[in-house]
C-alpha cells in the first residue's frame, strides 16, 4: 500500500453494512470482483461518495494510514477508488 499513498487523500470514506452510532462498530463492506479478488472501495470525498453510492447509503470516513490496520485485520486484494456503484446496489433518499 505504501507506494500507491500518493494518489490517495489522507481522508477516505468507505460504504458500510449498516449505520451505526460510533465508527468504531463500523462494518466496511469489501467487494468481489469478477476474477475473484477482493476490493475495498474507498472515496475521496462525501460528495463523491453520495454521487457514487447512494445518499443514503451508510459511511465512515478515515485517515488512508487506517486502512493497513483493516488490511491486517480483514485482508483484501485492492483498494478502489471512487468507484461508481451499479444502481441496484446503491442507496439513494425517497423524496
Amino acid at each position: 500500500m505504501g507506494e500507491n499513498a500518493r494518489e490517495f487523500p489522507p481522508i477516505v470514506y468507505l460504504p458500510c453494512e449498516e449505520s451505526v452510532s460510533s465508527p468504531v462498530d463500523a462494518v466496511v463492506e469489501v467487494h468481489t470482483t469478477q476474477d475473484g479478488r477482493t476490493a475495498l472501495l474507498a472515496y475521496s470525498a462525501l460528495d463523491r461518495f453520495r454521487k457514487c453510492c447512494g445518499s443514503r447509503k451508510p459511511w465512515v470516513a478515515v485517515p488512508y494510514a487506517t486502512l493497513e490496520a483493516l488490511h491486517t485485520a480483514s485482508p483484501f486484494d485492492l483498494v478502489l477508488l471512487d468507484i461508481v456503484m451499479p444502481d441496484a446496489l446503491r442507496i439513494e433518499a425517497v423524496l
